[in-house]
């Protein structure tokens, strides 16, 4: 039986482009920034980048039902 050994090397980032972070939560990308409540982040270079680690809490806030709808954080502004 023959074996191989594959060698892979990742780097890991914590900011994602618009794209990636669609793909990172499982959002078609069109659907991502009307979805998606996480704010993306000013680079000092003027481009806008989502942090992971917001992503994450965004989704684990969905998986736990603590996110806020928009109506109803428009009723609460009433």
């Amino acid at each position: 039986m023959a074996s191989a050994t594959l060698n892979i090397k990742v780097s890991p980032r914590r900011m994602l482009g618009a794209r990636e972070a669609a793909e990172y939560c499982g959002i078609a990308a069109k659907r991502f920034p009307v979805e998606c409540a996480v704010t993306p982040v000013a680079m000092p270079s003027g481009v806008k980048l989502y942090d992971m680690r917001d992503l994450d809490a965004w989704i684990d806030s969905l998986k736990s039902g603590d996110a806020t709808g928009d109506d109803e954080l428009i009723g609460k502004l009433g």
